[in-house]
């Protein structure tokens, strides 16, 4: 299991930082982490969002790649609804070139309405375009239609997706599934099979809600605000163009403590002993590539940061058997 880092880019107002000084800081941090053994660097994608969530991940982690060595470049998750097909191909191959052949591509449907109308794409068709989309980005770079293809032939796919219809999508085409869940699994073996797929080929990874720390407690009370600013966006980001009413603002200190981690579970703040322990747990008997952790969030104090990615690449490797 390779452990690696989420990088989403936020900058809230409360404790703006100038966006060039911000983007060139996250760059500073995937090199450390990449200097550190981290095995994968990954970028996501939401649009709109007042704290400016990174838009275009794939232009990030080309920055990225061209500033580290090692880890594994990836997306968690890029929405190919919003995009050409081969746009998207031919900027991934960039990007699996500038990386020497280290990107994972992580693609998924998103669940925002106002996303899918600043692209003007089709919001209630968006499972059956990303499929479609994943296949034909999939077939311009095998039939090489665009120019020029990546090193990895083929590229490590994976399926973005939590629910069973979308576990089974992810199967179907023949690719990893970015979710970690026994019940789930069983949806994409089923997938696989009925795609064509040896089920042995699985593979699976997905994003943790978990940051390390060597002392959590403390290290609770200092991320509680930029958690609480994290769940409130996404809460509140959900509901945005649907009609339905906007869910209450959180405030700090309803996140009580770490072991409660208030009504919403949005994240754990362990030692990483104790997240080797419950890590090894959730994984029995899955076959797990890549382990997911928030490098930051919400821009939480740099101090957390570097202390979060250290443990995670240097110490919870030894402690997983990685």
């Amino acid at each position: 299991m390779n452990v690696g880092f989420l990088f989403d880019l936020r900058n809230p107002e409360e404790w703006k930082r100038p966006w060039a000084d911000h983007y060139a800081r996250a760059l500073e941090f995937c090199e450390e982490a990449d200097q550190r053994g981290a095995g994968g660097l990954w970028f996501t994608e939401h649009h709109l969002f007042e704290d400016g969530y990174l838009p275009q991940p794939l232009t990030f982690a080309a920055a990225a790649a061209a500033r580290t060595r090692h880890a594994r470049i990836g997306t968690s998750v890029l929405l190919p609804a919003l995009r050409r097909p081969a746009h998207l191909a031919e900027e991934a191959a960039v990007v699996d070139l500038i990386s020497g052949g280290r990107l994972e591509l992580g693609l998924g449907a998103g669940y925002r309405v106002p996303e899918y109308a600043l692209y003007e794409a089709d919001f209630k068709g968006r499972f059956a375009r990303t499929e479609e989309n994943i296949r034909e980005v999939r077939r311009l770079w095998e039939e090489q239609a665009v120019t020029p293809v990546p090193i990895q032939d083929p590229v490590p796919l994976w399926g973005g997706f939590y629910g069973p219809r979308g576990a089974r999508i992810a199967g179907r085409l023949g690719i990893g599934l970015l979710h970690i869940s026994h019940e789930k699994f069983e949806h994409y073996r089923a997938g696989l099979v009925e795609g064509g797929h040896d089920p042995d080929t699985a593979r699976v990874s997905d994003l943790l809600p978990i940051i390390l720390s060597e002392d959590p407690d403390a290290a609770w009370s200092r991320v509680a605000p930029y958690l609480a600013h994290q769940v409130n966006s996404y809460q509140q980001a959900s509901v945005e163009g649907t009609g339905r009413p906007r869910p209450p603002v959180i405030h700090a200190d309803e996140f009580r403590d770490r072991t409660s981690n208030a009504p919403w579970g949005a994240l754990k703040i362990l030692t990483p002993e104790d997240a080797a322990a419950q890590i090894l747990e959730m994984t029995k008997g899955l076959p797990v590539q890549h382990l997911i952790f928030w490098a930051s969030i919400a821009g939480m104090p740099d101090d957390l940061v570097a202390e979060n990615i250290q443990l995670v690449s240097e110490k919870l490797p030894a402690l997983i058997g990685s």
